[in-house]
């Protein structure tokens, strides 16, 4: 009864946040995460970031909207396809934001980063992670500031060059500036929640894919069978994790994007549709923004499942050489009838220590789990042919990666909606800005 209680007890304990310090390695990215507002970790700054998504992504875009759509303007200042620019960017920031708010409240920072299992990590993989995560703010900015530095170029032209045209209540030109920096810090904050989840989603599959390459190195020493599945076993279940807390967010993301694309085209296309860059080019910018933050996704998506799936390719490599290795092993002791030695390099040119002579260089084609180097095998193993068959047929029969609703993410998936989604961006951006 007793032992009955306790495992209640700590099935409980099970779903509760992870414990976290000040002073961990995620000082940095909590700082981060306080400055752009969207920190929950107390009620006050729960209610102050819920304050600004209200303000900034859902007050601001209608304001400007409805307030400054400025009908009576020229043809430069006229601005007829703003209410898709707002809609589509302010229903993605919507989606990131609160699947965001979500994931911190639910989970703690620690553990939707799966910084609690890091634990049971190898150094290399705890080193690799850090560096990465402290990266990615990096990354982030890299993805923010272009698109911020071209819609700051455009509202600063636009409100400069058009001030005697549009309405404001007031001073004109402290109407001006107000109303710049609010529009531009609307445009600011919507675009860096959208980056920031697929960037942490980018950050979280790194650290599967450190962990299957890590993984990896066990085909190359003498490693138990049983430890090897058990790891595995592990690593799909992170997999699986990882799948579906944002399989929402991925299928929500993707229907939202190509509704964006698809609303961009249908009113770019009419006939009455007078299309520049002073008109179209914040639709064309506001397209590309969303479709860069899907790619990530995508792109994430698909590294982890190439390489998960790269280990089945491993696992038969491994098996192959181990097999090979203990027949060689079995014509050498056999005195009785002594073979001779076969000419590896007279059979398969170059192979045996895996080095190419004609000084082809694979580059980023060639995957660094699945590759032409032989696996250096153990003659006299106690791993069994039985065993490693059964293992290389468990990974064939249960090959891991990303899901959405248990549809795979794999290179066909984003090879597909890669397609799809660049013709119609290049479609808007011919019908825009001239480019095809």
């Amino acid at each position: 009864m007793g032992d009955e209680r306790e495992s209640l007890i700590n099935r409980s304990n099970k779903f509760t946040r992870s414990v976290s310090h000040a002073q961990d390695e995620l000082q940095s990215f909590r700082s981060y995460l306080r400055w752009m507002c969207v920190d929950q970790s107390n009620v006050w700054t729960a209610c102050l970031s819920w304050s600004m998504f209200v303000l900034f992504a859902i007050v601001v875009p209608l304001v400007s909207h409805f307030l400054l759509a400025c009908s009576t303007c020229d043809s430069k200042h006229s601005r007829p396809y703003d209410g898709v620019v707002q809609l589509s960017l302010s229903s993605v920031a919507t989606l990131s934001f609160v699947c965001l708010s979500r994931f911190v409240r639910k989970y703690g920072l620690r553990r939707f980063l799966f910084f609690d299992k890091l634990v049971d990590e190898s150094e290399t993989v705890r080193s690799g992670y850090t560096g990465q995560l402290n990266r990615s703010l990096k990354l982030l900015s890299v993805f923010v500031i272009p698109c911020f530095v071209a819609e700051s170029a455009y509202k600063i032209w636009w409100y400069a060059s058009g001030a005697s045209q549009i309405p404001f209540l007031g001073n004109v030109y402290v109407s001006d500036v107000v109303a710049c920096l609010m529009e531009l810090c609307s445009w600011l904050y919507r675009t860096t929640v959208v980056f920031l989840v697929c960037v942490l989603f980018r950050l979280i599959c790194h650290l599967q894919i450190l962990r299957l390459q890590d993984f990896a190195s066990v085909f190359q020493v003498d490693s138990d069978v049983a430890s090897v599945l058990y790891e595995h076993l592990r690593i799909r279940r992170h997999l699986r994790i990882i799948s579906h807390r944002y399989r929402a967010f991925i299928l929500c993301s993707l229907v939202l994007v190509t509704g964006s694309q698809f609303a961009s085209l249908l009113i770019t296309t009419k006939n009455s549709a007078e299309l520049n860059v002073y008109k179209a080019g914040e639709l064309a910018l506001c397209s590309i923004t969303l479709l860069t933050g899907l790619l990530i996704l995508l792109r994430s998506a698909t590294k982890i499942t190439h390489k998960a799936q790269s280990v089945t390719c491993l696992a038969a490599k491994w098996h192959v050489c181990a097999t090979l290795e203990s027949f060689e092993a079995n014509d050498i002791a056999d005195a009785e009838t002594p073979r001779a030695p076969i000419d590896r390099e007279r059979v398969f040119p170059g192979s045996p220590g895996g080095e190419e002579s004609d000084g082809d260089d694979a580059g980023d084609e060639e995957d660094d789990l699945d590759n032409t180097k032989l696996i250096p095998s153990y003659a006299y193993s106690t791993i069994s042919f039985q065993k490693r068959q059964a293992l290389v047929t468990y990974f064939e029969n249960n090959r891991a990666g990303i899901t959405v609703y248990g549809f795979t993410l794999d290179r066909t998936t984003i090879h597909t909606i890669f397609g799809i989604e660049l013709s119609l961006v290049l479609w808007l951006l011919g019908k825009t800005i001239g480019i095809s």
